[in-house]
């Protein structure tokens, strides 16, 4: 049952890299939030990231990734990236910030790389799920491999 999957611009700028990574398609089905999406996609919660942004209190936009069954802790993620103090930006700001929109956003193909961190659970997988830039899309590649993409930093940020 292999589905023939669209491409998206996070896929484009994956293969152009020449960056290994599966990808995955749940489109088709009900799933709206991480939890859902890794019960359908027949993954561990863990192991599947969803992408957060939001602005310091330096006005500074920062991405962290946290498994989807989690809750960023905003004290730990502002430690964790030197601001004061942070908060989430508003669903509405998201595209106009980052080019994606709430429920499609990846930490890869921003309009502007932003200082990201992933939460250091990630390191206990070979690899992780996200986002692919689109609704209905995942990619899934090994911490090593997103490096040659963005740069982040692995660190505790959640409740």
């Amino acid at each position: 049952m292999k589905k023939n999957i669209e491409k998206t611009n996070v896929m484009r700028i994956l293969d152009q890299k020449k960056i290994a990574y599966k990808s995955y398609c749940y489109a088709d089905t009900d799933a709206i939030s991480g939890v859902e999406v890794a019960a359908v996609l027949n993954q561990n919660p863990d192991r599947v990231f969803k992408t957060l942004v939001t602005q310091g209190a330096s006005k500074g936009y920062y991405v962290f990734l946290v498994p989807v069954a989690k809750e960023l802790n905003l004290k730990k993620a502002a430690r964790a990236v030197g601001e004061k103090s942070i908060e989430m930006i508003k669903s509405k700001d998201l595209l106009a910030i980052t080019g994606y929109i709430h429920g499609g956003c990846s930490p890869i193909g921003m309009k502007k790389q932003f200082k990201t961190t992933i939460h250091l659970t990630a390191s206990d997988f070979e690899t992780i799920l996200f986002s692919a830039g689109k609704i209905g899309y995942q990619v899934e590649l090994s911490l090593n491999e997103l490096k040659k993409v963005i740069g982040f930093n692995l660190c505790d940020i959640i409740c």
